[in-house]
């Protein structure tokens, strides 16, 4: 969600609309349709958060997307996600930063069903394992591109340095190209309301 608050907007008015964005989201959280926000890194002046939805199908979603006071001013990009057979659904708690991982996964030519068999078996052991320890809380599926697999992983790690090492002891990491993303608390995130 990218956030432009027209040029000469008082303050006043924007502290309103972020007013009854937050208590929008309050209501979302609770009706279990908002789940997470995130604040990705940002440059000065920009506005943009990240957050994960639960929606029947696309149209319920635009519906309460559009029903947040800041849509006058935000632009929304919407990737549906799907079940991921190594999703830990509720691991551990971490203790360090969040981190949202997309992981595109493309198997070398000539490699041998067996071989892509027995790397998938490995993959789903250590994302136990790492579930386990707190390190990887949930796992989805994206939209896939021809010959390629996508993943959106939420992780947890006490530092970058600490994430790119977990992210290396996946047994697909040879065949992933990554984009990663530090997250910061959002102040409306349900996550922080317990």
């Amino acid at each position: 969600m990218t956030t432009n608050v027209p040029a000469g907007t008082p303050d006043e008015a924007v502290d309103e609309v972020r007013g009854r964005e937050a208590a929008r989201s309050r209501e979302l959280a609770a009706g279990g349709n908002l789940r997470r926000l995130w604040r990705p890194p940002l440059n000065p002046g920009e506005w943009r958060t990240l957050g994960l939805f639960a929606a029947d199908d696309g149209d319920e979603l635009e519906r309460l997307l559009a029903s947040m006071p800041l849509r006058v001013w935000r632009t929304d990009e919407v990737t549906p996600l799907s079940p991921h057979s190594n999703d830990p659904a509720l691991s551990a708690p971490g203790s360090g930063q969040e981190f949202l991982i997309t992981m595109t996964i493309a198997v070398p030519e000539g490699t041998s069903s067996a071989a892509v068999d027995d790397t998938m078996k490995r993959e789903a052991q250590r994302a136990r394992e790492l579930a386990t320890h707190g390190h990887l809380k949930r796992l989805w599926a994206m939209p896939t591109q021809t010959g390629y697999r996508r993943t959106l992983g939420l992780w947890n790690a006490s530092n970058a340095r600490e994430m790119d090492s977990i992210v290396e002891s996946l047994p697909l990491y040879s065949w992933m190209t990554l984009a990663i993303i530090p997250l910061t608390p959002h102040p409306s995130d349900p996550a922080n309301s317990h």
